[in-house]
């Protein structure tokens, strides 16, 4: 399984990321249910947010977001920054 890369336009810190790039993590314990597209649904509850980072490992800034709602179900996604790139970069998402 190789990575996947999607076109997006979101703006997260104020800054404007144009890529989305999909770690094929999930797809170990949750392709019952995760998909490239709900990871999509999940990664657009994030425009305009300000997060705060996790401790971070140069040139990464890796974040969280816990109980994010679509539709009767709660979800947790863990994605990341590169310094100086254009791209949000998921590590996992799963349901809660």
């Amino acid at each position: 399984m190789s990575r996947r890369e999607y076109q997006v336009n979101i703006v997260i810190n104020d800054q404007r990321f144009s890529k989305l790039i999909i770690d094929p993590h999930y797809q170990e314990k949750h392709s019952d249910y995760m998909t490239d597209d709900l990871i999509l649904e999940l990664v657009k509850t994030l425009d305009g947010e300000e997060p705060e980072s996790e401790p971070e490992d140069p040139p990464f800034s890796y974040y969280t977001k816990d109980r994010i709602k679509i539709g009767e179900k709660f979800y947790k996604l863990v994605w990341l920054f590169e310094e100086d790139q254009i791209y949000v970069g998921v590590i996992n998402a799963y349901r809660r």
